[in-house]
């Protein structure tokens, strides 16, 4: 199995991707939902940041001197993908925000390594929808030395429409001008868990890849 693969298997036996009827912040009634918040323990944490990675390593592999991850979630992301590099002999440095500045001793907005103009970050997030939470990052590194943003890591690319009829990523792309690349596609998830077994259990049936397609047929963006 590839790195893609692997982390889609992570995905199931973390039970971080759920299929059935989900009711989005946008309103749409999804058949499956993504959760990172069940990457709830240290093996799973160090597993995740290497998926994390091995993707920069595909997607960004120079031209970045740390990792930036947004508060809350992006905090253990660009800790434990920071390590994982690390073991793969790079070392870079990280870097992530306060949701509320200190009023006493430091008082920076953000954590971790030193940053000026000229740092190149790689920003690291669990998903985007409408990219309101990625510009509010970038209104607060502006704040910080306005180091460069290199690129944006997620971890999965839903492939479903934003404000228009564009991938709600490629407009998030377009807008900030930056490039988003994601580990692994909700196309790779359905092509790889149809009708596999995994622990004895069929994850992805043809009911349920029914569903998934009907709602990209209505939703879905390459």
């Amino acid at each position: 199995m590839n790195y893609k693969q692997k982390f889609i298997e992570f995905l199931v036996a973390c039970d971080a991707l759920k299929f059935g009827e989900f009711e989005l912040k946008s309103g749409r009634i999804a058949p499956y939902f993504i959760n990172t918040g069940m990457f709830d323990t240290g093996s799973k944490i160090k597993k995740l940041g290497r998926f994390y990675a091995q993707a920069i390593m595909e997607h960004y592999p120079d031209g970045f001197d740390g990792l930036y991850g947004p508060a809350y979630k992006g905090i253990p992301l660009c800790i434990s993908a920071a390590q994982a590099l690390s073991d793969m002999g790079r070392d870079t440095g990280y870097v992530f925000n306060r949701k509320e500045a200190k009023t006493y001793a430091d008082k920076s907005l953000v954590v971790g390594m030193p940053l000026n103009p000229d740092s190149r970050l790689l920003l690291v997030d669990d998903v985007i929808t409408s990219g309101k939470a990625i510009r509010e990052s970038l209104d607060i590194l502006k704040n910080c030395s306005n180091p460069r943003i290199h690129g944006i890591l997620i971890s999965v690319n839903r492939q479903e429409k934003g404000k228009t009829d564009k991938n709600a990523l490629k407009e998030v792309e377009e807008i900030l001008n930056i490039p988003i690349h994601a580990i692994v596609t909700i196309t790779d998830i359905k092509e790889y868990l149809y009708n596999r077994e995994i622990n004895g259990t069929i994850v992805l049936d043809s009911p349920m890849l029914a569903k998934i397609d009907a709602y990209l047929d209505a939703y879905g963006a390459e």
